[in-house]
């Protein structure tokens, strides 16, 4: 009974009804179900009805029907189980037992009729044996059919518990989410609230079965889009590579050609010059040459002149020999006309290497998924084009941050301003909170957006979106404005941000104090790159409070340990440093900004003062003083119509009006 048992219940029972197999059939997958349920199954997946196949729930493969004309009902018709399946259904399967005499009796080789079918015990029963199966107390709760005016039982599939052998699962406890027996009910689950039949769950079970199927299926559908899109990337990336290679190739042979080029022009002009000085060489040899004769000559004439007897002969020789008349012919010629001297080849080794380490064949560009592109159009935090930087500033407003309900006073720390709407609004980070002023309708209006802790800097997203760093938490948040301020995300940092800016729609620069330094981070908070530039070894950055980006893309940082201005590139170069000794020293720089013409303004908290820079880094003049209300000015900014707004530490920004 045990071995039958087993049989049935690993090898003879359906997947989808969780019964034993009737009528089955085998899938081309070797996968066998009851062929009801396969069609009912086939009938819930319209690709399987288009396909004309039946599907297996199993692993989804299809089977195409040999009569697709027929009605689904009848696809699986002709699909016969496999023989191993038949062969084990025919003997040990329930339907193959002979219910028309008692098992038992069969063993004392009688033959009496059954009466009743155990389906656990798997044994047909006569009267007699029944009362005495019935006696046994651990064998009273068997399920028991009766067999009267009919021969076949019932396919079922019963489970045992593990723990009461005798005792059938057929109650489950939601409470727990444990399929139990009648007695685990009893002993374990008395205090559990929702104790239900298991056949009463079955089909929301089953329902929930097929969703999660379902979901499975899109999952893979998916990433199985997904892994063909790769293997079409792939492949893409292979030809590329192809053609990358040869674009190299063709790039060194032109630099060799050009060099080739080069060398060519060398040798002609060496040829050129060489035969100039051989040319030039010759005639002088020639004369030269003559020359000797001319001295062979005059000297065989002093010599006969000296064995002459005769005095005057000798003393004529000797006045010409005194006038200079012994010189000879062409001497002041080879002299005269000296032309080249030398030709030699003069090579500048370290230039040469140089020019072969700028020598420029090309980049090999990376783009990373969800990174940095450092290639795409920077975002400029603030543009502007009617400031005029010549212009005498003029006070033109003055915002009080403090609204109804703040319990602190306030402390201004950084602004900007936005058209949303086509409303000009005025966002700044305040004690612990983000504050937004404008006008609607010819009333001022604000908006609140409180933080819990203290917020530091902020730059612009979007037109409509801000990001601002919340240090002492290790946050970044992003904000909506509407004008009204909405809290859109927050970012879990490694480090404690206060200076920020945008770079790029999908890149942030963000600098810390501790450790010092600038780092490019993606809008999930992960460090792409971090910024360390080093001056006589000794790190430039210190206090790096406030930051912006340039109209080219580059990174301005305001540093108060340092008392400079640092111009970054995103790659970590340094571009240039503000740090002036003298009347235009920097005290405590603090907040930056730069326009769409490429000025830079930077306010300097214990000069109370705010500076007016070039693009270049190169000092113009103190633009704000002391006099026009800087009082420990913080923030900075401008916008479209000609205005600088500047934080004060007295909870206000003062508005001015750079203009004609």
């Amino acid at each position: 009974m045990a071995t039958s048992q087993k049989l049935t219940e690993h090898f003879l029972t359906c997947t989808i009804c969780t019964d034993v197999f009737d009528n089955p059939c085998t899938l081309v997958c070797n996968h066998t179900f009851c062929r009801k349920c396969v069609v009912n199954y086939t009938k819930t997946r319209p690709e399987a009805i288009s396909a004309k196949s039946l599907l297996c729930s199993f692993c989804n493969k299809m089977t195409k029907v040999s009569a697709p004309e027929r009605p689904v009902e009848e696809w699986a018709d002709d699909v016969k189980p496999i023989f191993i399946i038949q062969g084990l259904l025919d003997s040990f399967g329930p339907g193959s037992k002979d219910t028309a005499s008692c098992s038992c009796c069969r063993e004392e080789e009688e033959t009496t009729p059954a009466v009743v079918w155990c389906s656990v015990c798997d044994v047909a029963l006569c009267d007699k044996c029944t009362g005495a199966h019935n006696r046994i107390p651990s064998l009273r709760k068997h399920k028991v059919i009766d067999l009267s005016g009919e021969v076949k039982v019932g396919r079922t599939h019963k489970v045992t518990s593990k723990e009461h052998k005798d005792e059938t699962i057929k109650y489950l406890c939601k409470d727990c989410k444990k399929a139990v027996c009648q007695t685990c009910c009893t002993i374990y689950h008395r205090k559990c609230d929702s104790v239900v039949t298991l056949e009463s769950e079955m089909m929301a079970v089953k329902t929930e079965l097929v969703k999660m199927k379902e979901t499975l299926s899109r999952r893979r559908h998916k990433r199985n889009t997904e892994v063909q899109k790769k293997k079409s990337v792939m492949a893409e990336e292979i030809c590329q590579h192809s053609q990358t290679e040869s674009d190299i190739k063709s790039a060194s042979l032109k630099a060799i050609q050009g060099i080739k080029l080069k060398e060519q022009k060398l040798l002609d002009e060496l040829k050129e010059m060489s035969d100039k000085h051989i040319g030039q060489l010759k005639p002088d040899i020639k004369l030269g040459e003559m020359s000797v004769q001319v001295y062979q000559q005059q000297a065989e004439l002093i010599d006969q002149a000296l064995q002459s007897e005769c005095d005057m002969d000798v003393y004529e020789m000797y006045q010409g020999c005194e006038a200079g008349y012994v010189e000879a012919v062409g001497d002041a010629d080879v002299k005269a006309r000296g032309r080249t001297s030398k030709v030699t080849f003069r090579q500048d080794t370290d230039k040469l290497s140089k020019s072969l380490d700028d020598l420029q064949l090309g980049e090999i560009e990376v783009m990373y998924e969800g990174l940095m592109d450092l290639k795409a159009t920077p975002v400029l935090q603030d543009t502007i084009s009617v400031l005029d930087l010549k212009a005498t500033p003029v006070l033109q407003d003055t915002i009080d941050v403090r609204v109804a309900g703040d319990s602190n006073t306030p402390c201004p720390r950084d602004v900007t301003v936005m058209v949303v709407n086509d409303t000009d609004t005025v966002v700044v980070t305040d004690y612990k909170s983000v504050k937004s002023f404008y006008t609607r309708n010819n009333q001022t209006r604000h908006s609140k957006l409180s933080l819990g802790c203290k917020p530091w800097s902020l730059t612009k997203l979007t037109h409509n979106q801000v990001a601002v760093t919340v240090r002492n938490i290790n946050q970044i948040v992003t904000v909506e404005v509407n004008p009204d301020l909405v809290l859109l995300s927050t970012i879990t940092t490694s480090k404690q941000y206060m200076g920020i800016t945008s770079l790029t729609p999908s890149t942030l620069a963000a600098s810390s104090q501790s450790p010092p330094c600038v780092d490019i981070l993606d809008m999930t908070g992960n460090v792409l790159r971090s910024i360390s530039p080093l001056q006589n070894s000794n790190n430039i950055l210190r206090y790096p409070n406030f930051l912006c980006t340039t109209r080219t893309g580059n990174i301005l940082v305001s540093d108060a340990g340092t008392k400079c201005v640092l111009c970054l590139t995103p790659e970590g170069d340094v571009v240039f440093t503000y740090s002036p000794t003298g009347d235009t020293a920097l005290e405590f720089p603090q907040g930056i900004t730069s326009t769409s013409t490429g000025d830079i303004l930077v306010t300097d908290y214990s000069l109370h003062s705010v500076i007016h820079l070039t693009e270049s880094g190169q000092f113009v003049k103190i633009i704000l003083t002391q006099q026009d209300g800087m009082n420990q000015p913080q923030g900075v900014c401008v916008d479209g119509h000609g205005h600088v707004y500047v934080c004060l530490i007295s909870g206000v920004i003062k508005v001015f009006t750079c203009n004609h």
